[in-house]
């Protein structure tokens, strides 16, 4: 008997160990030499690895991101529109593109100066550009900060030097990198190892070298930007992607930063699993509007895949939201709700719902007695 309860100690403690161990891959000390890191599946925004990633530190020129996107935003919205260089624009120290007082250059242009080259002049030019004045276009970077989920993120410049109230966290930057590289004029830019920019005055082109290694350094790498001030030290987040996986890799801090980030890369892509959230039979009855028993039949009519971290795809929830009714006539095809999926509390992704039935004619409800004598009084007194 003795041997026995030995040996189903035994079993047990073996199982419990393999669980562990399974749940204990991912928070592996990795050594990396950043203050704070983190590496998440791009799409689903699933935390592969972390160290102090909500911890608020200095950004650096990483600030350029949200500027750059902005600003090609701008241009998507209003056009590639023509900048005249002022002084104002070009009072600015640190790292430049060569803008001059009295140059002309397209918005894009000034976005390839803040990616490749990290120009504070350029950044500096697009925020009184778009936003009027730099204080109009920080407050433009904190709203679209809350929009994508950046909850400690303080902007102060548009460049990202040293000033008061300007921090971020390395969690905030990973979800603003994996929202900067789904904008296709912002990931074009960001993989160009080298790039041709074009003044319009005086005409000229000129050509520009993207300051992030990890392009040259790591294959896969697709983007984003560095950063580097006294205050902030070396600051970069990067995207990388293989096998239809993308990772956002971020390090504040961090003296060996190329160093971390393949390290970071190579440990992630080892350790993520895909899925797909497939609604294509999923069906369901929705009431049309009025005293009426008829229902329309509604369908699910699309899918996606995420990646993850081992064992996050567990831990999706779903939520099907429908209109409350539907007015007929209805259309075959209507869009008449979505599956939406979350990931702690963030959605990663959602499916349509349709309808499968088609009502050309208003469907007319019966009046009760009472009803027609009420209908009656708010028409002869003008009601409504």
């Amino acid at each position: 008997m003795l041997r026995l309860k030995r040996l189903v100690y035994l079993f047990v403690c073996f199982i419990v160990g393999m669980l562990l161990n399974c749940d204990m891959v991912l928070a592996v000390d990795l050594d990396v030499s950043a203050k704070s890191a983190i590496l998440i599946c791009a799409d689903s925004g699933s935390v592969l690895w972390s160290k102090n990633e909500t911890q608020p530190l200095p950004m650096a020129s990483t600030t350029k991101i949200m500027t750059a996107l902005l600003t090609l935003e701008h241009m998507q919205a209003c056009g590639n529109k023509e900048v005249e260089i002022t002084d104002e624009m070009v009072r600015v120290e640190g790292t430049s593109m060569g803008l001059m007082p009295g140059d002309i250059v397209n918005l894009d242009a000034l976005a390839k100066g803040m990616l490749l080259c990290s120009g504070n002049d350029s950044a500096n030019a697009a925020a009184i550009a778009v936003g009027g004045n730099t204080a109009n276009f920080i407050s433009l970077m904190s709203e679209k900060a809350k929009l994508i989920g950046m909850k400690d993120t303080k902007f102060s410049t548009p460049s990202g030097l040293d000033k008061d109230n300007h921090h971020s966290t390395a969690k905030d930057m990973a979800f603003l990198g994996a929202y900067a590289m789904e904008n296709e004029d912002f990931a074009k830019i960001a993989s160009q190892k080298s790039m041709q920019v074009k003044f319009v005055n005086p005409a000229k082109v000129v050509n520009i070298r993207n300051h992030n290694k990890l392009l040259r350094l790591y294959e896969g790498c697709i983007g984003v930007k560095t950063g580097f001030t006294k205050a902030a030290g070396r600051c970069l987040v990067s995207c990388a992607q293989k096998n239809g996986v993308k990772l956002i890799c971020v390090t504040l801090n961090a003296p060996n930063d190329w160093d971390d980030h393949i390290k970071l890369y190579n440990f992630g892509f080892e350790n993520t699993v895909s899925k797909t959230f497939n609604d294509r039979n999923f069906k369901v009855s929705i009431p049309l509007e009025g005293k009426t028993s008829e229902n329309i039949e509604a369908v699910g009519i699309s899918e996606f895949s995420k990646s993850f971290k081992k064992g996050d795809e567990n831990k999706v929830e779903r939520k099907v939201e429908l209109v409350n009714s539907v007015k007929s006539p209805i259309e075959k095809g209507q869009i008449v709700g979505k599956v939406v999926y979350f990931l702690e509390g963030r959605v990663i992704g959602e499916n349509q719902i349709i309808s499968n039935t088609e009502i050309k004619k208003p469907v007319v409800c019966k009046k009760n007695f009472w009803g027609s004598i009420g209908e009656f009084f708010r028409r002869l007194f003008g009601m409504r």
